[in-house]
């Protein structure tokens, strides 16, 4: 069943000392379904705008907003969703593509988290990702994006981060986790790691999302294999430019032909900054 569009209408409206303030826009909503979108921003915390009128064109605006809003955040933790990770993402590597700024991108997982569910239970677990998350949006800029991408899993994205900071900013991250034990339920500390793994992206290289969480990801294994609660970076960044990003540079330059490690075939070496591979 097709809903007919709201009504937008015009009044004109006075203030108290009866001078004409101009036309009022208020919108019809009957056809709406507004009390359900107000019933789920109100489970999601949500506070109205003062002087909120759901029926007028700037109350409806409201819910509108809220609702994008919610629909980013990770409702746990308050912190950026996996959806609105990848549009930050997308972004971020579109920018360093074109602007040569160094960006790193950071992955965290709590360590032994199957382990807090299991002897504590989920309720407990849930503490710990909500102590976890408080710890990260502590150590960022307001630059930065900070997610929550998967159960005990993290994610950030620092834009314009030099290489030469990547282990401190990394290692500060790491330490205000471990340096925060979580209050459970009774009076108990639960001491809390994470293991980090980070990549640079490619600067001046139109690479993509995938291939740069891969690298984070494998770093992050590393970290992990290496014993848990600590840092590996993947470094010098300019040094790891793979096969396929080598072809999207190509391929952007005008579809010359690459050699099987991806380097051009023909003399195309003089084109690239020197600093490439």
């Amino acid at each position: 069943m097709m809903l007919e569009p709201p009504i937008a209408s015009h009044l004109n409206t006075e203030d108290a000392a009866g001078t004409a303030r101009g036309p009022e826009v208020v919108v019809d909503v009957s056809s709406l379904r507004l009390e359900l979108a107000l019933n789920l921003l109100t489970q999601a915390g949500w506070q109205p705008p003062p002087g909120f009128q759901p029926h007028s064109f700037d109350g409806l605006q409201a819910v509108i907003d809220g609702l994008c809003d919610i629909s980013s955040r990770d409702a746990l933790t308050g912190l950026a969703n996996r959806r609105q990770f990848e549009v930050a993402i997308s972004r971020e590597i579109d920018r360093v593509a074109r602007a040569g700024e160094p960006a790193l991108l950071l992955v965290l997982d709590i360590d032994h988290f199957k382990k807090v569910n299991d002897t504590h239970g989920h309720a407990a677990g849930d503490l710990v990702i909500q102590s976890v998350a408080a710890a990260l949006q502590d150590c960022v800029r307001p630059m930065d994006t900070v997610a929550r991408v998967g159960g005990e899993e993290f994610a950030i994205i620092l834009p314009n981060c030099p290489p030469a900071f990547g282990q401190t900013v990394a290692e500060r991250i790491r330490n205000k986790v471990a340096s925060q034990p979580v209050a459970l339920v009774g009076g108990a500390a639960l001491a809390v790691t994470v293991s980090v793994g980070g990549a640079f992206a490619p600067q001046w290289v139109r690479s993509s999302p995938t291939l740069w969480m891969d690298r984070a990801d494998q770093q992050l294994y590393r970290a992990k294999a290496e014993g848990r609660n600590r840092t590996c970076l993947e470094l010098p960044p300019l040094t790891v430019v793979s096969p396929e990003e080598k072809g999207m540079l190509f391929g952007a330059l005008g579809g010359y032909d690459l050699e099987e490690d991806g380097t051009p075939a023909s003399g195309m070496a003089e084109v690239l900054p020197k600093t490439s591979p």
